[in-house]
């Protein structure tokens, strides 16, 4: 693996990319397998910069993982459209790629293995997992008020647990074994059991 020609990166640019080369070995080689040497040499710096943003492996790997949950948290409350629209595409969103891939799934993997382990991934994960839940909470009560269903906050809550259970495993049989289904079949067959949970039909949006 080549070293990429070094250059005096900002600050905040320097950080993003050690925490993405973090991820790219944690993805190949498990958190085990990472080590400081080779995220330098995917990052294309030294081992002693890598230390200078980040006092131990432990950081590193606590901030890689909240990058992880952050972005998945960032890319479902970016939906926009009508309820309805926002609604199918969270759905849609996490059963396709880039958040449905085999790098996901190692991460995933990797990271989830030591969460009842170690407490501050396990912090990490509990505040993501609740983000995650909260943006799905809010997008099913604009939805059902919509449809005439002012839905309260505990109903809400119940139904986001449900969905985000029905999308997690889905996801993981996308991830672990994607060849074995139709182009688009997982994200329908979603859009089909939220609907049949909801007694609600998640209509596209039709072009006036």
């Amino acid at each position: 693996m080549n070293r990429r020609s070094f250059y005096r990166a900002p600050e905040g640019e320097r950080r993003h990319e050690l925490i993405e080369a973090t991820l790219d070995c944690i993805s190949e080689f498990g958190l085990k397998g990472a080590t400081v040497r080779q995220i330098a040499l995917r990052a294309g710096v030294t081992a002693g910069l890598v230390r200078h943003y980040f006092v131990s492996k432990d950081q590193m790997v606590a901030e890689a993982y909240r990058a992880v949950i952050a972005s998945l948290t960032e890319k479902a409350a970016n939906v926009e459209g009508d309820p309805a629209t926002r609604l199918r595409d969270f759905i849609a969103i996490n059963l396709t790629e880039p958040v449905a891939d085999s790098r996901s799934i190692s991460l995933w993997a990797a990271f989830i293995s030591q969460v009842r382990v170690d407490p501050v991934l396990a912090e990490i994960h509990r505040d993501g997992y609740l983000a995650f839940r909260n943006v799905l909470q809010a997008l099913l009560a604009d939805f059902l008020a919509v449809n005439g269903w002012p839905a309260g906050p505990e109903e809400c809550r119940r139904y986001a647990i449900a969905i985000n259970g029905l999308v997690d495993g889905l996801w993981v049989e996308g991830c672990l074994a994607g060849d074995l289904f139709r182009e688009g079949e997982l994200v329908s067959i979603a859009m089909a059991s939220v609907e049949a949970l909801l007694g609600l039909p998640i209509k596209k949006t039709e072009n006036k």
